[in-house]
This record gives structure tokens, sequence and C-alpha cells, in this order.
């Protein structure tokens, strides 16, 4: 705890404000309500493709904007004003879905659509600040700090949300349609609150004197040009990427199809929510423990052995039959969920030149974004080789093996091998 002080602290609380649109909205509410709200009369075929295609604009977006934004940020020491920017319009983005009338399918992915782009886009510069608030030392509990609040955060408000489904009358409400509707407002509202301390207390560390925005965007698309060039030079930096790409490809699987797996046991919509909860407070110490095995251990240390929670998570999934089972699933994710994330953004932080931070993690986020793409493949392929779905879901266990292996080529800075030892 020593580690935390009113900067750390006032960085670590967006965690805890902008999760609330993770879990209320992209993970719990959102999907369901634009199935059977927005997309009411419309086929389930089509529905679930246009909520794809939604999640695939936003991703798309990031992915192709991420870099450059970053090297705009770092050249011109903005790195806060473009989190601002995309929390504004990411908080306004969901606050408009209250509005959205039954049946307007369109105009709520089109929200969804923005909502998302600040959420993702956000936590890009979000990232970068970690080199400012924390020094390489104190990076896995700072970085943990921000995941556990996050798992906090996001499943209080997730659970006052649910309450709110559940006994409308309770808070004066009509349904729990009027309910889901209200609590993209209480999600807006958490996050925009919950915001503020990083905007009044957290310092920005500049390499150089800020520039005006032209000028930033002018150098910085220089900048990220010459990284381009030369990113042969970057060859650790490079070798993590892929190997994170690997395992958080296995991670991001794991966590979607214990979703849909949970529904083709047929688990009840209620069940899951249930889990939800579970993953998100086991959540909160857990990140906080990893982070501390992190400063103890090294960072590796404590991701390989999320790995290896994560292969067991697969093993078991594979012969699960009943809630009970399903539950532990939930219980085992939230225990390394965080910590890997966790562990992996600090790891990250100590390889990248410091003075491009925002421009190093826009590469990492969109590594993030690309994720899911070889799990799904590969569960979709060995089903069909074998004739068993179950069969699928086992070949996951290759990303998790392989990225702990690239893992293990990544070279680390002499400074962090000190610490690791001390």
């Amino acid at each position: 705890m020593k580690y935390f002080n009113r900067s750390v602290w006032s960085w670590a609380w967006y965690d805890w404000a902008n999760s609330a649109f993770a879990t209320t909205v992209m993970a719990g509410f959102f999907p369901i309500f634009f199935k059977n709200y927005w997309s009411a009369g419309t086929a389930v075929t089509e529905s679930t493709w246009y909520l794809g295609v939604a999640n695939s604009c936003a991703g798309i977006i990031v992915v192709l904007l991420a870099p450059m934004l970053g090297a705009i940020a770092d050249r011109g020491g903005a790195q806060k004003k473009f989190l601002g920017l995309f929390a504004v319009l990411g908080t306004t983005m969901t606050a408009a879905l209250y509005f959205v009338a039954q049946g307007q399918w369109g105009l709520a992915a089109a929200c969804y659509i923005g909502a998302t782009l600040g959420f993702l886009g956000g936590n890009i510069f979000y990232d970068a600040l970690l080199v400012s608030v924390a020094r390489p030392q104190e990076r896995e509990m700072v970085s943990s700090l921000g995941f556990a609040l996050g798992y906090l955060g996001g499943g209080l408000l997730f659970a006052l949300n649910v309450l709110m489904t559940l006994q409308p009358a309770w808070f004066g409400l009509t349904d729990a349609a009027q309910a889901v509707r209200l609590s993209f407002i209480s999600v807006a509202v958490w996050w925009l609150l919950f915001s503020l301390p990083l905007f009044l207390w957290v310092g920005e560390r500049h390499a150089a004197p800020p520039v005006a925005v032209l000028t930033a965007v002018r150098q910085g698309l220089g900048q990220l040009a010459a990284t381009m060039r030369s990113l042969r030079h970057y060859r650790q930096v490079m070798l993590f990427l892929v190997a994170y790409w690997l395992y958080i490809d296995g991670v991001d699987t794991i966590v979607l199809m214990a979703v849909d797996y949970g529904l083709s046991l047929g688990f009840q919509a209620s069940d899951l929510i249930t889990a939800l909860l579970i993953t998100q407070f086991v959540g909160f110490p857990a990140a906080l423990l990893f982070g501390r095995l992190g400063s103890r251990l090294g960072a590796r240390t404590g991701i390989y052995l999320a790995l290896l929670v994560y292969i067991a998570v697969t093993l078991i999934a594979y012969g699960i039959h009943e809630l009970r089972q399903f539950y532990l699933l939930a219980v085992m994710i939230g225990l390394v969920q965080g910590g890997v994330q966790a562990l992996s953004r600090a790891f990250y932080s100590r390889l990248i030149p410091q003075d491009k931070a925002a421009e190093f993690f826009g590469f990492y986020n969109m590594m993030g974004k690309f994720a899911v793409v070889l799990g799904p493949l590969l569960m979709g392929w060995a089903a069909r080789a074998s004739g068993d779905p179950r069969s699928g879901i086992l070949v996951i266990i290759v990303l998790f093996i392989a990225g702990g292996l690239l893992l293990f080529r990544v070279r680390e800075p002499a400074a962090m091998r000190s610490h690791t030892a001390g």
C-alpha cells in the first residue's frame, strides 16, 4: 500500500468508473436488450448479425486509429485531453441509449458503437498514464489496483442495476424495460463522476514540452511512421505483443465461450448473470493478490500462473454438466482474469520507450482488439474435424502454451531483472 498515493488512487478510479460500461452494458444488458427490445420482431439470426457488426465496427475503428492517436498524444503532451475526449464520447452515447425507442435497432447500434469507441479509445491513454503515476518497481501493484477497483466498481453498479430489473417497483419504476433503460443513464453518470479524480490530480509526464494541436498531429504522424519503419529495433516489444496476442486470445475466447456454452447447456439467463457477478467480486481481491505476487516474484511468473489456471478452466469446461461446475468456472476466471491483464500491462510498460508510452500502448490495445480471432477458428476446426463440439474447447490450450513459450523468450530490461531478483 506504500505505492498508493493520491495520484495512484486518482488514476485507478478511472478503472472503477469505466468498468461499469464493460459490465452493465457490454457484458450484461445491451446484448439481451438489443435482441429482445430494440430488435423486437426481427429474426434472431438477423439481430445477432447486427450486434456482431456493431462490435466489429467499434473494434476496427480503434485498431485503425490507436497507434496514430497515441503518437499524437505523446508529441502534444495530451494523453489526459484525449482520454477526456473519449470519456465524454462514451458517456454521452451510453446515456443516449435511454432515449432509443423499441424497434430502433439501427439507432441503438449506432449509439453502442460510439459508446464502445469511447470506452476502448480512452483505455489507450489511461493505460499509457501508468508510466506517469508509477515507477517501474511499482507498476505490478498499481496496475493491479486499477483492475481490482474496476472489478469492484463494475460489480457494485451491475448488482444495483440487476436489482432494479428484478424489483422495479422498489425504485418507482414501471417495469424491467424501464429499469434497463435507466441503467444506461446510471452507467454514464457513474463513468463521468468517478473519472474526475484522474483529471484533477494525475500529472502527465512529458519527454518534451507540449506543442500546439496541429503541430502535435504533424509530429505525431511523423513519429508513428518512423516507429513503424524501425519496429525491427524493438524486437522484445514485438515478441511480447505476439505472445500477448496469443494468450489473451485464449483468455477472451474462454470468457466468451463460458457464456455461450452455458446457454447451450440449458442454463437460464439468471444463472449467467449470477456467474458474471461472481467473477466480478472474486476478481477484486484476486487482482490485488496478483499485483503483490508480481511485485515479489515478477510479472512473468504471475502471468504463467494465470495461464496454468486458464488451462485448468479449459479442461473443466470440457467435462461440465452441472450448474455448480459453471459457477466454479466463474470463480476460477475471476481469480486470474484481472491478474493476467494487470501484469501484462505492467510488464509491457517496462519494455517500451517511456517517451512514446501512448503510441506503444496504442499498439498494445490494437493487438488486444485483434484477439478472439484464432480461438474461435481453432474451436470450429477442431469441432468439425472430430465431430464433437466439446473437443473444440480443448484446442484453446494451444494458444496458452504458444503464448507462454513466446513470453519465455522476451528479455527483460536489466532494471526489471534486478527488481524481480530483489
